[in-house]
């Protein structure tokens, strides 16, 4: 039997996952999508186009809508700050959700939600996306091998040309903290990932250049020391001269004991270690590795996250992205701005320990 699903946001990221992400799962018999949401009318047509749902089956109200319909979980595809209330209303009838990132918009709001999912006995999901994109998961399953040997550190970069007003997106150069909390918080996700470690310290610097049309800061230069001893440096902008590594498009170095890893632009390759090569004279290797072909499967990012909770609900392994676990990526990004506004290193675990401490539900 397909889970009965009713989808929460068709327009913008809503109307990828109407056109996209989900109609592969309709087709694999896994889900059945019985309604959806959307405060903007003009949106519900993504809803009927792609999900053959009619305008009975389409609301405006989100109680409204799951009290009509019966259904085993929502998904989450509205802004951040709104994720709480959906939340809110999905527990209220027994729904178990799967989300976009982030959580909610602050880590205060994503620790209440955790804990309202956990006291619930509910199941909820958080779709990060890049984490489980083609390169990303390459690299990953490589470094998971054991072929590498253990990484000493991770070296990232998210650098582009996207300095004036509207090239981002309007409401972006409109935020603060735009960089993390739009970028890093997939970028310092997979990092932390490929590491297979909590991260224990982070420091960052981010600042807005006099030529960047935004708000708030757009570049960042970003440090991290993980609990296993590993470290990872992250290189964010938004107001370069030119993109070199945009969205989709990252660049990786894991530096291991016995292998260097370099992931850039989806192509990725491996240097082994060679003792007869040790020098520390000139020249460059970076681009005449071992070329290391892509995995291949059906389904990536969102449409394979769909898939994994599915398996989850249907009695499988948690989802890694699971709520409680996906406060760690919240929890990097709240640190880092932090440490920006301080300049000062922040230790991530003890700000998520007094955040769950301090909050009420």
């Amino acid at each position: 039997m397909p889970h009965r699903v009713i989808q929460v946001g068709t327009g913008g990221q809503g109307a990828h996952w109407c056109s996209d992400y989900l109609p592969p799962n309709i087709e694999e018999g896994l889900i059945e999508i019985v309604a959806a949401v959307d405060v903007d009318e003009d949106a519900h047509e993504n809803a009927k186009e792609h999900l053959d749902l009619s305008s009975d089956e389409c609301y405006t109200d989100v109680a409204e809508a799951f009290s009509n319909h019966t259904a085993d979980f929502c998904t989450v595809v509205v802004p951040p700050w709104i994720h709480e209330n959906i939340v809110d209303e999905a527990l209220k009838h027994d729904l178990d959700i799967l989300s976009e990132k982030p959580i909610a918009d602050t880590l205060e709001a994503s620790c209440r939600i955790a804990e309202k999912v956990d006291q619930a006995g509910a199941k909820m999901g958080v779709t990060m996306s890049h984490r489980f994109d083609r390169d990303k998961t390459t690299l990953r399953r490589h470094l998971r091998s054991g072929d590498p040997g253990p990484i000493d550190y991770i070296v990232g970069r998210f650098t582009c040309n996207a300095r004036s007003y509207g090239a981002w997106g309007a409401f972006r150069h409109e935020m603060d903290n735009v960089l993390m909390i739009e970028g890093a918080v997939h970028q310092l996700d997979f990092i932390a990932d490929m590491v297979d470690s909590r991260c224990d310290t982070i420091y960052a610097d981010t600042w807005l250049p006099e030529w960047g049309e935004y708000d708030g800061d757009v570049q960042a230069n970003v440090q991290m020391r993980f609990e296993n001893g590993s470290r990872a440096m992250w290189e964010g902008a938004k107001t370069n001269a030119v993109t070199l590594n945009g969205w989709y498009s990252d660049y990786l170095r894991a530096e291991c004991r016995d292998e260097t890893l370099v992931l850039n632009d989806r192509e990725l390759c491996r240097h082994s270690y060679d003792e007869e090569e040790e020098t520390v004279i000139g020249g460059t290797h970076e681009y005449d590795g071992e070329s290391i072909p892509l995995d291949k499967q059906d389904k990536w990012a969102n449409t394979w996250l769909i898939e994994q909770f599915v398996e989850w609900l249907d009695g499988g392994d948690p989802m890694a992205t699971k709520v409680s676990d996906n406060l760690q990526s919240v929890a990097l990004i709240e640190a880092a701005i932090q440490s920006s506004e301080t300049g000062e290193p922040v230790k991530v675990q003890n700000l998520l320990e007094e955040t769950r401490e301090q909050i009420e539900v």
